[in-house]
């Protein structure tokens, strides 16, 4: 049995952990503990059986586009469905909040495709996004495909 719920603030450190190690891997993006407390609104998590076993966070950018960040799912519970629903339930909140359009930045672009996104060109998003770019220490040459979703 499994439960989706948004994250409490007692969860950062979880969450934080998760992202390390998919980030210390190459697979994902360093995200500072101090940003995850700072948003830990945006993030959901699904638990099984009273474990964490992956997260992902709804970023809004602009009027009309949000996106879909720090996803993650623990090793040992991967291809079983729980990073799609992560995924379903973060696109329902943007629609809760009439979000029209949601984009994101990934290493594994298969995955969303799957899921119907379209791979699009970086240039095509808010210079707002690019704030994040900038200060990443990957600039400008990341490897992330960007990807986005009509909802």
């Amino acid at each position: 049995m499994y439960e989706i719920r948004s994250a409490k603030i007692t969860d950062a450190r979880e969450i934080y952990k998760l992202i390390e190690y998919y980030a210390n891997k190459k697979e994902m993006l360093h995200r500072p503990i101090s940003a995850i407390f700072e948003e830990i609104q945006e993030f959901i998590l699904i638990k099984e059986n009273n474990t964490m076993v992956g997260c992902g966070a709804l970023h809004v950018s602009w009027e009309d586009l949000a996106e879909i960040r720090s996803l993650a799912i623990l090793e040992n519970y991967k291809n079983n469905g729980f990073g799609s629903k992560i995924v379903n339930e973060l696109q329902k909140n943007a629609k809760s909040l009439d979000i029209k359009k949601v984009f994101t930045l990934s290493f594994k672009p298969n995955f969303f495709k799957k899921l119907g996104y379209e791979v699009i060109s970086k240039e095509t998003l808010p210079h707002k996004i690019w704030n994040d770019c900038i200060n990443c220490h990957l600039f400008p040459d990341c490897g992330e495909v960007a990807l986005l979703k009509i909802l």
